[in-house]
């Protein structure tokens, strides 16, 4: 099974009609595409969300997670959406006793709902919401390698039919002024995802911030974090550029695959730094 690094959109925004979904349609296109990529339908899936710091790497364990609404600015019913995956306990206690063997401070949280970092990104995806689901927390000091052992650990799963998606944001900044900053940083992101090797791809996320506008494009790495995790489960498997465009008119993002064919995306648009951004009017984003 391959693994994906997948932007997420803001805010509930699949469940979501008008213009604010409008702006994530190509998002939407690409993520709907993801079923036909895979070499079968997923036995789970695990989501490393950006939205869940814990002390410990924790995993949800509800046989039926809650939701939480983990965003602000949006009409009431938003906050009444439901995407009904059910968890997987027993994946939940593997993914734990995996992680605590590879010595990655563990635990399972049978409390912890779903974040938009997950049903925001399987509604597309899988809207039947049928595939059990665990969610991954981040270890809250963000630490990459840390985070890319995890991945390792974890790597394992995949030859069971398990999805494994770090779903972040690969820019988490947006205004008109995050044009240039994004695109450099997104051209860095894509040559040392897509050209470099297995190693050196390992130690350029391991030192991210030293990539152009690192700091501009993350003021808080919560979002790229994911990456790490998924790069750490893909082993040596060589990535792919499933989806990139300039969101909001302004912010160079993409998403990619590590494993399966290597087959150019239809969605992947590029933002390459001499594309003129264009300016939309700012909307309620909590990515």
């Amino acid at each position: 099974m391959p693994v994906y690094y997948l932007c997420h959109g803001g805010g509930p925004w699949p469940f979501m009609e008008g213009e604010f979904r409008e702006h994530m349609r190509w998002l939407e296109a690409s993520l709907k595409d993801l079923p036909r990529q895979l070499p079968k339908r997923p036995t789970a899936i695990v989501v490393v969300s950006s939205h869940w710091e814990a002390h410990k790497f924790s995993v949800t364990s509800s046989p039926a997670p809650g939701m939480v609404y983990d965003f602000f600015g949006f009409a009431p019913e938003m906050y009444k959406v439901q995407y009904p995956a059910p968890g997987s306990p027993e994946l939940a206690r593997r993914m734990v006793q995996m992680m605590t063997q590879a010595g990655c401070a563990a635990l399972a949280d049978g409390t912890q709902g779903f974040d938009h970092s997950t049903y925001s990104l399987l509604k597309p995806i899988f809207p039947d919401a049928e595939v059990p689901v665990v969610q991954l927390s981040l270890q809250q000091n963000l630490d990459p390698g840390e985070h890319f052992h995890v991945g390792q650990a974890l790597a394992p799963l995949r030859n069971e039919g398990v999805l494994i998606i770090g779903s972040g944001m690969s820019c988490h900044e947006h205004g008109p002024h995050m044009a240039i900053p994004s695109s450099r940083f997104d051209a860095w992101l894509r040559r040392s995802l897509l050209e470099a090797s297995p190693a050196e791809r390992h130690e350029a996320l391991l030192h991210w911030e030293k990539a152009p506008h690192a700091r501009k494009v993350h003021p808080r790495e919560d979002h790229l974090i994911p990456l790490m995790v998924a790069a750490g489960a893909a082993g040596s498997d060589s990535a792919t550029c499933v989806y990139g465009e300039r969101l909001l008119g302004s912010m160079a993002v993409s998403s990619y695959r590590f494993g399966g064919t290597r087959e150019h995306s239809p969605f992947d648009r590029g933002a390459p730094a001499s594309r003129p951004a264009i300016h939309t009017e700012k909307a309620a984003v909590s990515p």
